[in-house]
């Protein structure tokens, strides 16, 4: 295992610092501690090659100018919130909108963008990037000051496990997550429309045409959502499946897990990628509105380029009764993982 540091920029006179972490097999994993963003993940494909698999940039300015929120942590609620507001107790608390009457991913001022804290730790077998940040009370519309923890391990397992850990001095609400966009090709030669990806997971949520969840469960049976058996991503892009549409022409939606287990393969690079989480749900979303105003390191950015699996509880939880909890309680330690593994195939 190896870790090395460098300066990746610099924003209002702080030092962005860039940690690369390499295994003993040829799998390396590099991120800033702006917005915690994974910047580039390089595993081998059947033959050997090492390329990157993630869609991201090499420069600071690129991030903050283009970035549709590439590989970056996200809270304190992953997804939509209806309305830019929630009640708790009582209480209704307003949040910022950055989505036309909604939040999204937290809001402008979200965790995506802030600079966290970091430092680095190497063992035999692993090594670990911890990134932590104090969210004063009322950032973003946010009750109560949040301590955050999150930690990127990697082993020699070509396993990422990324794992969250919080706790607040108010009741408030969370839902951490990461945006980080694969395309197993590598160095982005392909669109991700010849991906599989298969999960045990029965019902997805309908969404409105703002792509907020409606509340309702649609069982997958017969649909394009039915990834039970594998089902390469072309087929929602091209469905005229009325949720397919609604999404851009594509997947952007929340799955509730049967299991915690997803797998993503490329056949054509033998690359598969195994997901593991303790979280119920899913957003599957599969870069439907990626603009095509810029490049991500020389490849002209264009829709389907990469998938996100966001791992979280169902978007705009906090509106939803029957949806899993999003609400923290005060002094309550809010903890989860998900876990990143490659292989060949």
């Amino acid at each position: 295992m190896n870790i090395t540091e460098s300066i990746f920029g610099e924003l209002n006179g702080h030092i962005i610092k860039s940690y690369t972490i390499s295994n003993d097999h040829g799998m390396s994993v590099s991120c800033i501690d702006y917005g915690g963003i994974i910047t580039g993940i390089s595993v081998p494909d059947r033959e050997g090659n090492i390329e990157n698999v993630i869609l991201g940039f090499d420069t600071l300015e690129e991030y903050i100018n283009h970035s549709p929120f590439f590989g970056a942590i996200i809270g304190r609620a992953a997804g939509r919130i209806a309305g830019s507001a929630f009640t708790l107790d009582g209480t209704v608390y307003q949040l910022k909108k950055n989505d036309g009457e909604h939040q999204l991913h937290g809001g402008a001022g979200g965790f995506h963008q802030v600079i966290w804290d970091s430092d680095a730790e190497k063992g035999l077998n692993e090594a670990n990037i911890r990134f932590s940040y104090i969210s004063p009370d009322g950032e973003e519309g946010y009750p109560g000051t949040l301590e955050v923890t999150v930690n990127y391990t990697l082993n020699n397992e070509n396993e990422l496990a990324i794992s969250y850990e919080a706790i607040s001095d108010k009741k408030t609400i969370i839902n951490l997550t990461n945006h980080t966009y694969f395309n197993l090709s590598g160095d982005l030669k392909r669109d991700i429309l010849d991906h599989e990806v298969t999960m045990e997971s029965d019902h997805f949520l309908e969404l409105d045409e703002t792509l907020i969840p409606t509340g309702e469960f649609i069982h997958v049976e017969n649909t394009p959502f039915d990834f039970r058996a594998g089902k390469e991503i072309k087929e929602g892009v091209m469905s005229g499946h009325q949720q397919n549409v609604l999404a851009g022409g594509g997947y952007d939606h929340p799955f509730l897990l049967n299991t915690g287990e997803m797998t993503v393969v490329d056949s054509a690079s033998g690359r598969k990628l195994a997901v593991e989480t303790d979280r119920p749900s899913v957003v599957l979303y599969t870069a439907n509105m990626l603009g095509s105003d810029f490049k991500i390191r020389g490849v002209q950015s264009k829709s389907h380029l990469g998938l996100c699996l966001e791992t979280q509880c169902p978007p705009d939880s906090v509106h939803h009764e029957h949806f899993p909890s999003i609400v923290l309680e005060k002094n309550e330690v809010y903890k989860t993982k998900t876990s990143f593994k490659f292989h060949v195939v």
